[in-house]
């Protein structure tokens, strides 16, 4: 018998989500390859592919990639516009249908979410059986198919969600879980991207269990607190919940630089990087910030932070890097070298309160936000440091 402490972590990942809702809805795609994205115009389209089906990843298609080189390596497939709302609208039916089998929910993407069975399993037999049915019953009301990873951390969650697809089911004992993390290559960890993994790859660290055995002291000259922070998860520990939207009362990444600094650029393109991790954890909250902070602390330890008040509250990079710069400014005649900054949003709103009603609606806006969406995107399949934006 499981004992009443173990934690039963589920990580749901809709399959193909994009092209499997086209193809739901329109039989005459049944079976073929659907690009979702840019207009490939004939080959000379300058976008990316959104989402694309299994039958489009046969000929080696995949998120992210241009689409030009998508319609060369399959000219004959569908080629379909992104149609946010519709997506939207199943999501919302999709968590509707979790919330039947836990009030703890996470939502981290649009297709995709974490969620805590562990008070409500018993309700529908086991943990196992809870899954299958959380499947099934998704297959049944909506016509899609969901992967799940279930594990006492979301990590492994994550990570066993996604070898099993597609509509796979993956369940990994708590007592398991070095077993199933250790032989698996580091880039499946969560939050090692491809630059991480590159400099992972030359301290000769190139599984997950490489991580979880190297030396704090030489993880930490390297990636300051962050490397304690990936190889805490190699070595199974990732006591982290799971939070429902709203439940934070701020949301802030830090980063500690391998060596003081004074080089602004340096210190800008860290800003920019940290304006956007905590823009991403706010629309994956589904929250915004009224109140931007910076923190800033310099080689003598001294610390200092400055805050900034947002109308409308804001989820956006560039409205969050804006307003960090402003703060920064007064720093810039400081001659002490800078040890580590980091970046705040707090006095959160959820995201379509009526303070929405005062942000910018001009098409411009709207370009903005697509953009910021189709970001997202890419982040969501390939994970963090896949793709940055320049200053």
């Amino acid at each position: 018998m499981k004992t009443s402490s173990e934690r039963y972590i589920v990580h749901a990942d809709m399959d193909a989500f994009f092209a499997s809702v086209e193809e739901r809805d329109e039989p005459r795609y049944h079976g073929k390859p659907i690009i979702v994205g840019s207009d490939p115009k004939d080959g000379k389209g300058r976008g990316v592919v959104a989402a694309c089906s299994y039958a489009a990843r046969k000929f080696g298609i995949h998120s992210a990639m241009p689409i030009s080189i998508a319609y060369n390596k399959c000219p004959d497939a569908v080629f379909l516009k992104p149609d946010m709302e519709k997506y939207a609208h199943a999501s919302h039916g999709i968590l509707k249908i979790f919330e039947c089998f836990t009030p703890d929910i996470e939502p981290i993407s649009i297709d995709e979410a974490f969620l805590d069975i562990t008070g409500s399993w018993h309700l529908f037999g086991t943990p196992e059986k809870t899954c299958k049915l959380i499947k099934k019953t998704v297959k049944e009301k909506t016509g899609l198919t969901v992967s799940l990873g279930m594990a006492s951390t979301k990590t492994a969650a994550k990570i066993a969600s996604d070898i099993g697809k597609p509509d796979g089911f993956v369940y990994i004992p708590r007592e398991k879980t070095l077993d199933f993390l250790h032989p698996l290559d580091v880039r499946k960890l969560w939050g090692v991207g491809e630059k991480t993994a590159g400099i992972l790859t030359k301290m000769n660290i190139r599984t997950i269990g490489d991580l979880a055995a190297y030396p704090c002291e030489k993880l930490r000259e390297t990636f300051g607190e962050s490397g304690m922070h990936i190889k805490d998860l190699a070595s199974g520990i990732d006591p982290r919940p799971v939070s429902p939207p709203g439940e934070a009362l701020s949301v802030s990444n830090e980063h500690t630089f391998p060596e003081d600094t004074s080089d602004i650029n340096s210190i800008m393109d860290s800003l920019m990087h940290l304006a956007e991790k905590v823009s991403r954890r706010l629309r994956q909250h589904q929250v915004k910030g009224r109140t931007i902070s910076l923190k800033i602390r310099f080689s003598d330890f001294t610390t200092n932070t400055r805050s900034i008040t947002s109308f409308p509250p804001t989820d956006l990079e560039d409205e969050i890097y804006g307003k960090i710069l402003r703060l920064f400014d007064e720093f810039l005649k400081n001659k002490k070298a800078v040890r580590l900054i980091g970046v705040k949003a707090s006095n959160l709103v959820r995201s379509g309160e009526i303070n929405d009603l005062f942000e910018d609606l001009s098409s411009k806006g709207e370009k903005r936000r697509n953009i910021q969406n189709a970001l997202d995107l890419i982040l969501d399949k390939y994970g963090e440091g896949s793709i940055r934006r320049r200053r």
